[in-house]
């Protein structure tokens, strides 16, 4: 009997035990980056989306539950300064339509990922449509293209500043309006703007 007790007691115990080691483990915990600058312009684009004037086609705006991104990846935000071409050159930009974009070969970013050695050509467009001055503009397309984004590629737009520095935060990269309409005319990233690395920051495919 007394054996058969102490066995019983040890069950108990066990299951106790348990019990509170399950209680203990912690649950799902928020997404730590919900107020991340980022995160609150995704937000606001999605919303954005289902509105008139919206590019997306009537009947994927019907069905649009918002875009799908890469979570926030901190390591894919660089500071970084503008290397400025002494006398930039006018560039001609082909779009997905055959049409041709102008504007000026301005400068490039070196930086690195996953220790290989990057580099982007910086653009300035004279002819932003609505924008009402230039900007900077960085179109490319890496090793993810065509697989988990855009196949045609990404964008980055930066204001011009006179401090040379500038935050390239992959984290912003966007897919253009031609990847959720064909009806729109936009810059295809020329060759140069070609990186081997996988970017996975951003904008993903548009899934319709």
């Amino acid at each position: 009997m007394r054996i058969k007790v102490a066995a019983w007691v040890v069950l108990l115990l066990a299951a106790l035990l348990a019990g509170c080691s399950k209680s203990t483990v912690p649950g799902p915990t928020p997404h730590p980056d919900t107020q991340d600058p980022v995160v609150i312009e995704r937000r606001e684009k999605d919303q954005s989306l289902k509105l008139d004037g919206s590019p997306l086609l009537p009947e994927d705006k019907a069905a649009f539950r918002g875009l799908s991104y890469y979570p926030v990846n901190p390591d894919l935000r660089f500071s970084v300064p503008l290397q400025r071409y002494p006398a930039p050159v006018q560039v001609r930009l082909g779009t997905n339509t055959g049409e041709i974009r102008s504007g000026l070969r301005y400068g490039y970013f070196d930086f690195q990922v996953q220790g290989q050695a990057c580099r982007l050509q910086v653009y300035r467009l004279e002819d932003a449509p609505g924008s009402g001055r230039p900007y900077l503009f960085i179109p490319f397309r890496d090793a993810t293209s065509g697989r988990e984004t855009y196949q045609a590629g990404r964008y980055i737009d930066l204001k011009e500043n006179t401090s040379g520095i500038y935050d390239l935060d992959f984290n912003r990269a966007y897919n253009p309006y031609c990847a959720y309409n064909s009806k729109y005319s936009c810059p295809v990233p020329p060759a140069e703007n070609t990186l081997k690395v996988a970017i996975r920051a951003g904008e993903k495919i548009f899934a319709q």
